[in-house]
């Protein structure tokens, strides 16, 4: 008998709960299991979960299989109907330690997440395989972009405590982690189910000052319609919060972005870029790009191409537009699939030569990396870097950039932090 595996598909928000999930079936005695966390972001996300199912079913025919994640708590029928899975679990109760209990037997165990009100309370010791850790600090989703179906799976806005916050980011630290990574589903829509609405900015400002020892901070994807004065302050005046900014874009053209019903538009968008490099002038920024959504016209592509270029977008994180059943989106008159692939590779071209161009720029700088493993990490920037010499994963380095091989700046220790 072995320790459940967990298989871990799509956002960092699940790369966290993969962690409680862990811990909570080694607490609930189970093994000779795999637990699968599986996203629902598009049709394709989907797909690749029912195909990792039978990969895992594969490769391990005598293994318990439990299938949970936002694609089992939107349509919990379709996985058990697979002879693959063993039974299904909802994203409340897989945060459960009875959940994973050996003798739990019932096929589908799914709430109805629209109810659920409640964040789950959980102190982690560590993550597999990593050397950030993650933080949920908040839950669920009130808007309704027509292209998502997140909200279904994830439930209504909830949050954490700052002071539950505090405690586990305390806790990590302790445990010799460098790095946290501010995590949740709407990170930004932050605080207004709190006693006295603390700000997303009024909660990272509090992390950060009650937690002096912690070195670097990082937040996760940023919706430019939300970003308060609170954050921006402490952007401006906070060296541990890291200056890569990742902003759910989304689109660079307003019709697009109004069938979209995203709140923000491409003044707002290139704005708050400017905004923020006034204020940290080293700021770099990453974007979740939809290419090809319905309706986008060649000429409003265009539009957005140009909107990546005046915000400055130098890690584009793109997707071709990939219809989900049950959104808004799919009703809407689609752009043909073979121009999809067409507009996200060219969306990532232009990424990958402003990357080129940032890369370049850091060449005979120095760097503060983060190690993570075979001497390799990420510098403050969020780019690879690969050092020269030999340096113990979890400790941040300081490096001299000397040159730039295979998508990864080469740096040369100067210092250990």
């Amino acid at each position: 008998m072995s320790e459940a595996k967990v298989v871990t598909l799509g956002c960092r928000l699940n790369t966290y709960e993969s962690e409680v999930m862990r811990k909570n079936a080694r607490d609930a005695g189970l093994e000779n299991a795999i637990i699968i966390n599986t996203c629902a972001v598009t049709g394709e996300a989907v797909r690749q979960a029912r195909q990792t199912i039978r990969k895992m079913r594969k490769s391990d025919p005598n293994a318990k299989i439990i299938v949970t994640g936002c694609a089992a708590q939107i349509d919990p029928e379709a996985f058990a109907e697979m002879d693959e899975v063993d039974r299904v679990i909802g994203n409340k109760e897989k945060l459960e330690v009875e959940s994973f209990l050996p003798e739990r037997t019932e096929l589908i165990e799914v709430t109805d997440i629209m109810q659920v009100r409640e964040t789950a309370n959980h102190l982690i010791d560590g993550f597999d395989g990593h050397t950030r850790a993650f933080i949920e600090v908040q839950q669920g989703c009130d808007h309704r972009c027509t292209f998502c179906i997140i909200p279904f799976g994830r439930g209504p806005n909830r949050s954490v405590s700052i002071g539950e916050i505090v405690d586990r980011v305390k806790n990590l630290v302790e445990r010799g982690y460098k790095e946290v990574v501010l995590t949740g589903v709407d990170v930004t829509s932050y605080g207004p189910d709190l006693p006295g609405k603390p700000t997303f900015g009024q909660m990272v400002r509090r992390v950060l000052s009650n937690v002096p020892e912690l070195p670097r901070l990082r937040l996760s994807s940023l919706d430019p319609a939300a970003i308060d004065a609170d954050l921006l302050e402490v952007i401006a005046r906070e060296p541990r919060l890291m200056p890569h900014f990742h902003l759910s874009l989304q689109s660079g053209e307003d019709m697009i972005l109004k069938r979209m019903k995203r709140r923000h538009t491409i003044v707002d968008a290139i704005s708050l870029c400017d905004k923020i490099r006034t204020l940290r002038p080293d700021a770099v920024f990453g974007a979740d790009l939809i290419a090809g959504f319905p309706t986008e016209t060649d000429e409003m592509f265009a539009t957005t191409l140009e909107t990546l270029d005046r915000c400055g977008i130098t890690f584009a994180h793109v997707f071709p537009f990939s219809p989900r059943e049950g959104t808004p989106a799919a009703r809407m008159p689609q752009v043909p699939g073979a121009i999809r692939k067409q507009r996200a590779a060219r969306i990532r071209a232009l990424g990958e030569a402003a990357l080129d161009d940032f890369m370049a720029s850091r060449l005979n700088k120095t760097v503060s990396v983060l190690v993570e493993k075979n001497n390799a990490g990420h510098c403050e920037h969020y780019c690879p870097v690969q050092l020269t010499s030999a340096a113990e994963a979890g400790q941040i380095v300081s490096a001299k950039i000397t040159g730039i091989q295979d998508g990864s700046l080469i740096g040369e220790i100067i210092s250990h932090d």
